[in-house]
């Protein structure tokens, strides 16, 4: 997950070091979703801890009752597991992304993936676009601008000295990219990126847009304020920064105070940029960050869509770059996402008109009290291992608190003798601050002491060498783990305490008024709207919607979704009021590993559908038949 600096939490940081206590300052391990909320999330960490601990992943999609007439026509073979990213085509090639799994060592390893696709049938490896050394690159896009075609790809970081931002390349001939400028992006306040280093953060996504002669990418920055970026792209080899928008805009508006841009805010103002930041992390659900995850314009450039998170989908009037305004912020968390309250705003697209919009909901806060939490961090120094388990793995704990023993690895807590012996739960080492176990083991006897807060009494005597189990809550995981080595512990279990939710999916908005848009429906498959595995939900696969293309075509409107182990769909949205599946393709690659969509494209009045698989590459399909619309 990227994990975004906190304002409050560089102060207190920085308030320690002035004290000269070593172990004081601020813990962002977020105790309770109610307590505390972590750093922004994205999907790639938590998404790259879930593979880790399920290891391969053997669901190949729920029963649809739907025609899969979604049929493949040809493939771009990359098998390497959890690599490929996102997809764009353009002229007869497709462009494929990198995943954090494979960072970049500047030796033409990773980047961006160019195919030919002459033949849909064979697409064939044209060239790698190597993105700089320490960073990777999610996103990629494509679009025939003033200046020619141009191919921005985004830049964040995954190793030691990596770049964040994104760089810009002529591919008038994509077998022979030209490489025109890399920009580093910063946070648009000044006080920020001088008085705590705000600055080099890497861009999620990108959207490349023309207004007449001036032509404008749109970047997703990983920054405090100002996630929004639009620079100005006309001579590509010397970008300027164009205008910019933030969630927060919404919170000053809310105090009276939408005259101010927060990129102005200076040490004068620290209460207001405390309370921003404050805002900018309390949203919805478990995941409650409320910045900009991805952007959509229009072709005639005139209006955004973000997908802003637990800010909900923000539709932006930028025909004024440098001054973008707000049309619109369609938000319904109560029948939006009913169960869990989510909004996690991912991806979103609009029909033709503007008059239907499709939002995707990604959340890997799903399945807690089977599957194990995977974004846990340790902030303070930390001197024993620690592992998280999900809710009911903790509940058999809770009952049978004494007179268990067994093993604690990185993936996995083993239970050898005791009321509990034969039983294994997967397991997540948490990050940060912790001594990490690698390829090592904790064995001892398992206690269950409670919470460990501050004050708390142990539930159970604790003697040096044992496992202590505990809840989650109340407190700091760093306040537990110390508590709990302070009396000899040589490992903590973190038991997670959160009830099973399901996954998410998609939401149809009719925006007939894009003043005033009313949520027309929600989509969710089989897997997706499941608080539990079973069937053909597997507990190792992913179920989360991702990313969405719509397309209009006559008087029908479709929309085009990536949903990872689900597949690749395609439904009828013509009515938002009551979406149709019209195809599926779930499936294997040439050696056996699942499909895993994460990116999916659709060049308008074709009719190939290009899909991003991160276990198998390049996949194009060919939408065959009417579908039966079950």
């Amino acid at each position: 997950m990227i994990r975004r600096r906190r304002v409050s939490a560089v102060v207190a940081a920085l308030v320690a070091l002035t004290l000269l206590a070593p172990t004081a300052g601020a813990d962002l391990d977020d105790p309770d979703p109610s307590d505390l909320q972590g750093p922004a999330e994205n999907v790639v960490e938590p998404l790259a801890a879930h593979d880790a601990v399920m290891g391969s992943i053997i669901s190949d999609g729920p029963d649809a009752k739907v025609t899969k007439n979604l049929d493949p026509v040809g493939r771009g073979i990359r098998n390497e597991l959890g690599v490929t990213t996102d997809v764009w085509a353009h002229k007869n090639y497709a462009y494929t992304g990198t995943f954090s799994t494979l960072c970049s060592t500047g030796d033409n390893d990773s980047g961006v993936w160019v195919w030919s696709t002459r033949n849909v049938k064979k697409p064939s490896l044209v060239t790698v676009i190597d993105t700089a050394a320490g960073s990777k690159t999610n996103d990629v896009k494509i679009a025939t601008m003033n200046s020619g075609d141009v191919l921005v790809m985004s830049n964040e970081t995954c190793a030691a000295g990596g770049p964040g931002g994104f760089d810009i390349y002529n591919v008038d001939d994509p077998s022979n990219p030209v490489f025109l400028s890399r920009v580093q992006t910063d946070d648009v306040n000044a006080f920020l990126r001088e008085a705590f280093g705000f600055v080099d953060f890497g861009v999620h996504n990108l959207f490349l847009f023309t207004q007449g002669d001036t032509d404008y990418v749109a970047a997703v920055v990983e920054g405090e304020f100002g996630n929004f970026q639009v620079f100005d792209i006309s001579d590509p080899t010397n970008p300027t920064l164009a205008g910019w928008w933030g969630a927060e805009q919404l919170r000053l508006t809310d105090l009276g105070l939408g005259h101010i841009n927060a990129a102005d805010l200076g040490a004068a103002d620290f209460d207001l940029i405390l309370d921003l930041d404050d805002y900018l992390f309390s949203g919805f659900g478990a995941s409650q960050n409320r910045f900009l995850h991805d952007i959509t314009v229009t072709t005639d450039g005139n209006q955004a869509y973000l997908s802003n998170w637990d800010a909900g989908l923000v539709l932006l009037d930028i025909s004024d770059v440098s001054d973008p305004q707000v049309v619109s912020v369609a938000l319904d968390p109560t029948n939006g996402s009913p169960i869990d309250g989510e909004v996690n705003s991912h991806s979103a697209w609009p029909n033709e008109d503007g008059s239907i919009v499709v939002e995707g909901e990604e959340d890997f806060s799903a399945w807690e009290g089977l599957i194990p939490p995977s974004n846990l961090t340790l902030q303070n120094l930390n001197t024993i291992p620690g592992v998280a388990i999900a809710t009911e793995p903790g509940n058999d704990f809770e009952a049978n608190q004494v007179g268990n023993s067994g093993t604690v690895t990185a993936t996995q807590v083993s239970v050898t003798a005791g009321p509990l012996a034969g039983n294994t739960y997967p397991a997540v080492e948490l990050v940060g601050n912790n001594v990490p176990l690698g390829e090592g083991s904790v064995s001892g006897d398992f206690v269950w002491v409670g919470r460990a807060c501050n004050g708390d009494p142990f539930e159970n005597p604790l003697n040096p060498g044992d496992i202590a189990v505990v809840r989650r809550g109340t407190c700091f995981f760093s306040e537990k783990e110390a508590n709990v080595a302070a009396v000899g512990a040589s490992a903590m279990v973190l038991a997670n305490n959160q009830p099973s939710t399901p996954w998410s999916g998609l939401r149809i908005w009719d925006y007939s008024d894009p003043a005033n848009p009313v949520l027309a429906s929600t989509f969710d498959t089989t897997c997706s709207i499941s608080t539990a595995p079973g069937g053909t939900c597997d507990p190792a696969g992913t179920y989360s919607s991702h990313n969405v293309i719509v397309e209009t075509l006559g008087n029908k409107v479709k929309a085009y979704v990536s949903w990872y182990n689900d597949g690749m769909l395609v439904l009828d949205v013509t009515d938002p009021y009551h979406p149709v599946e019209l195809a599926r393709f779930t499936g294997t690659n040439e050696v056996g590993d699942p499909t895993d969509f994460w990116g999916v494209y659709k060049i308008p009045n074709e009719p190939y559908i290009y899909g991003a698989d991160r276990n198998g590459g390049l996949w194009i399909f060919q939408e065959k038949g009417a579908g039966s619309g079950g």
